[in-house]
């Protein structure tokens, strides 16, 4: 647990951050989005999106996919 002072301001009540749900918006989230999951062995040639992105457009470039 944190050991630092509670900044929760006071115009949130307890009861308003406890009433929240967890999740609550997920399938919504994950309507509008495209996630893959790089295996670890492939961090370093894809280190982020822009290079996935990149290698799947020379991908679909060479093989007259798009």
């Amino acid at each position: 647990m944190n050991n630092e002072k509670d900044t929760l301001r006071p115009e949130y009540s307890e009861d308003l951050i406890r009433s929240g749900q967890r999740g609550k918006y997920i399938h919504r989230y994950q309507a509008g989005t495209n996630i893959v999951m790089i295996e670890p062995d492939r961090h370093r040639i894809f280190p982020n999106a822009e290079a996935v992105n990149h290698a799947l457009r020379e991908y679909a470039k060479e093989n007259q996919l798009s």
